[in-house]
């Protein structure tokens, strides 16, 4: 079992979205989309943004700095305000999107 559910972790990350407005996050998939995009980070040397247990493991110290807020996970139309190298990881981010809208359908 997550802890924090992914109740919570959706909490935390649409936070500063005002009533109305369309959630950065509406899936339980994007939440594991994201950690596990920081997880490799971590993995690649990153250090982390929270203090972590010598023995974490890099996903647990993902979500440990998602609920904390040390990381934001970027609405699409946030896209066009960012780098052009964000924008490739914000691209890569939509393919897997459309891979789940077609394994929808």
């Amino acid at each position: 079992m997550l802890h924090p559910s992914y109740t919570d972790l959706m909490s935390v990350v649409n936070k500063d979205v005002e009533e109305g407005e369309t959630k950065v996050v509406n899936s339980r998939y994007s939440i594991v989309l994201a950690t596990s995009k920081r997880a490799r980070q971590l993995i690649d040397g990153q250090m982390p943004l929270v203090n972590a247990k010598a023995n974490a493991k890099p996903l647990s110290t993902a979500i440990s700095e998602l609920n904390g807020g040390k990381f934001q996970i970027l609405a699409e139309n946030a896209s066009e305000e960012l780098s052009e190298e964000e924008t490739t990881e914000e691209v890569e981010f939509d393919e897997f999107d459309e891979l789940e809208e077609a394994q929808e359908a």
